[in-house]
């Protein structure tokens, strides 16, 4: 009996090229498109970005009748909205930078995706995210896929051991040179050539302090103006907002020092942004909270030296972690710049993703 899976679809060629692998190893699959959030804006409709947008919903839908599998579209609006977005603008108004896929993907996707599989009778679920599960004594946990410019596995240190268990990755092993070569080859040449979205699902034109203001405006206008201060103190200048602002942020400050400026810290409490040099942002360790830990259950009392990924793009600084209460301690053999809190901090040995959680706190 040919085992069946739920697969998740954006309409791009990621999740298209996934499908059709699954349906050539003999799965029966069922499509399935997550509404979350209705980008109509001006500026999604010009770049045709954002995997919220009808006609990637369309494509979807399109893409899964030429294959010959169901497809559906699941209206995620309200909870979408009162988890990821919520959260979004809960923590830039704490002072953070939040990081809404990492959220997304443990608390919507897998979360609704488990669940829609279970009402269907499905096996597995799968998605076209560039990763490997392993399976290590009963133990899951993930590995980068071979791509080395896809690092998904940052997105995706949240998933439990039951989402694990329960997913595929079809595109792990492959290279997305590779990816649009089979897309190609199986007639589908428009979609091998579609370019990929960078910009956050529900922010298309990436412009996040207008997004925060068409949010919650009344919060924002009483948040009002704050000042620019120095490491010493020193008032420099006048600020917009604390929660239009980010550690590391160098553009777009208004404030001529005579040198590069960078912003080094935020105090939502006193609406307070404080400048330094480059120097400034170095940071030696940090506090992880919200902690998922995959390879193993626990980590030693005497630490674990693994490679430490603080953004997306990061290639990884080494350190050691050490459990802290419920808490990681992160000590950084080498300082490391513009650490986040609100970011995730990802733990890798070599290709296996030890782990991860959110920056809370940053030791200089």
């Amino acid at each position: 009996m040919k085992k069946r899976v739920l697969l998740a679809m954006s309409g791009g060629i990621d999740s298209s090229v996934a499908g059709m692998l699954l349906s050539e190893q003999g799965y029966e699959v069922h499509g399935v498109t997550y509404r979350t959030y209705d980008s109509v804006k001006d500026s999604c409709i010009s770049k045709e970005t954002g995997c919220c947008t009808v006609d990637s919903m369309m494509e979807a839908k399109r893409l899964s009748e030429k294959l010959g599998y169901e497809h559906e579209i699941l209206d995620l609006r309200d909870s979408f909205k009162k988890t990821i977005i919520k959260n979004f603008v809960d923590e830039y108004l704490k002072g953070r930078t939040p990081n809404p896929c990492v959220v997304c993907n443990s608390d919507i996707k897998w979360g609704e995706l488990i669940e829609r599989a279970n009402e269907l009778n499905c096996d597995y679920i799968a998605t076209g995210h560039y990763a490997r599960i392993i399976n290590e004594d009963g133990r899951f946990y993930l590995a980068k896929g071979i791509d080395e410019n896809k690092y998904q596995t940052y997105f995706l240190y949240g998933l439990s051991q039951d989402d694990l268990k329960r997913t595929l990755f079809p595109l792990g092993g492959l290279k997305k040179d590779k990816i649009r070569k089979m897309a190609a080859e199986r007639g589908f040449v428009k979609l091998s050539e579609k370019k990929e979205s960078q910009e956050i699902c529900f922010i298309p034109d990436n412009d996040y302090r207008r997004f925060l203001t068409d949010e919650v405006p009344e919060q924002i206008q009483e948040i009002g103006e704050g000042d620019f201060v120095l490491t010493d103190g020193e008032k420099v200048g006048t600020h917009k907002g604390y929660p239009f602002y980010t550690i590391g942020q160098r553009k777009g400050l208004g404030v001529a020092l005579g040198y590069p400026a960078y912003v080094v810290d935020i105090d939502a409490a006193t609406n307070t942004v404080t400048l330094g040099t480059k120097d400034d942002l170095n940071g030696a360790g940090f506090v992880v909270g919200n902690v998922n830990l995959m390879k193993y259950d626990q980590i030693p009392a005497e630490g674990l030296e693994v490679n430490i990924k603080i953004r997306y793009r990061n290639q990884g600084t080494m350190g050691r972690i050490y459990p802290d209460g419920k808490n990681l301690k992160v000590d950084l053999y080498h300082n490391a710049s513009a650490i986040t809190p609100g970011q995730s901090a990802v733990f890798y040995e070599n290709d296996d993703v030890v782990g991860g959680g959110l920056i809370l706190s940053v030791r200089h």
